[in-house]
């Protein structure tokens, strides 16, 4: 029994230090966790590629290997979180082994940090990442009809604005009806005044600061969106995504928002992660909530 109880106190003490160490090195580590402990699950990188000259401003498709070519899967684009000054898409590939298992193309976009670049490149490559995605992802198996933003903190802040404010799509002779729907885990939505130190420096220059905040662009053709956020979020406070869902049913948009009473905000992005994945339910409601969704304006752009 002594032999019991010192392995299992082992085990705990290790999984906490997991967590610890998630919480410090962040997605690298969350990912290394998750490729031990899950494996492949057959999911592989079907391509890289730029959608600008930036390093930062590039994208990873994924998809489960072995499936055909031919055929139209609805596409999932992540955007990672980091305070809009530090990640990198190519550590968030757990994201594509929850996901593209589930029958989705996966893709990971980067996006300009700062200090190479503050508001609004963060919304411009993100505009660019969803044109790429819309004129290529058919080649790779993917539904250009069928593309689902999915954004963590301050890349949920990057998927939400794009799909609210028309004027970064249409950069790229886009409409947002391309966008079917957006999946936004702890999204700062409405954080004016900049009180953190990464919002003053992303958005601290904005002549009009209001006209950085989605929830001064609610209305009611919004694509629908999925809002979770953790009740105990000190980093992204809930409040952030329940004015943006009030304000956008007021409107008459779509909305479904789940706050968790036990998560914080690295807990989301960890549900997404082996061994965890399976004892939340918050894979499920994003593969519910993307698979209820669709575009409403097919746009069949050139590829680029």
């Amino acid at each position: 029994m002594s032999i019991l109880i010192a392995i299992l106190a082992t085990a705990g003490i290790i999984a906490i230090a997991i967590l610890v160490a998630i919480r410090l090195n962040g997605p690298w580590v969350l990912d290394t966790v998750d490729r031990l402990t899950g494996g492949s699950r057959d999911v592989v990188l079907l391509e890289n590629a730029k959608f600008g000259p930036g390093n930062a401003q590039s994208l990873g498709v994924y998809g489960v290997e072995g499936q055909p070519v031919e055929g139209s899967r609805p596409v999932l684009l992540f955007v990672h979180g980091g305070g809009w000054d530090s990640g990198h898409p190519a550590h968030y590939s757990f994201v594509a082994r929850a996901l593209a298992p589930e029958g989705f193309i996966v893709v990971n976009a980067g996006y300009r940090l700062h200090p190479e670049a503050v508001y609004p490149s963060m919304l411009e490559d993100a505009a660019s990442a969803i044109a790429w995605t819309h004129r290529n992802i058919a080649r790779l198996g993917g539904d250009p009809d069928h593309i689902v933003l999915v954004g963590h903190s301050a890349g949920a802040y990057n998927v939400v604005m794009t799909a609210l404010d028309p004027q970064w799509l249409a950069q790229e002779g886009l409409e947002t009806g391309v966008i079917a729907g957006v999946a936004g885990f702890a999204g700062p939505f409405d954080f004016y005044p900049f009180t953190r130190e990464s919002a003053r420096n992303s958005f601290g220059h904005a002549e009009d600061p209001e006209s950085t905040q989605p929830v001064n662009f609610a209305h009611g053709n919004a694509p629908p969106m999925l809002l979770l956020h953790g009740e105990e979020d000190q980093t992204v406070k809930p409040r952030n995504s329940r004015a943006m869902a009030k304000l956008l049913t007021e409107a008459g948009s779509r909305i479904d928002m789940e706050v968790y009473p036990d998560l914080d905000h690295t807990d989301l992005i960890v549900a997404l992660a082996s061994p965890w994945r399976s004892r939340r339910p918050i894979l499920g409601e994003l593969v519910k909530f993307a698979k209820s969704v669709k575009a409403s304006v097919p746009v069949q752009g050139e590829t680029r």
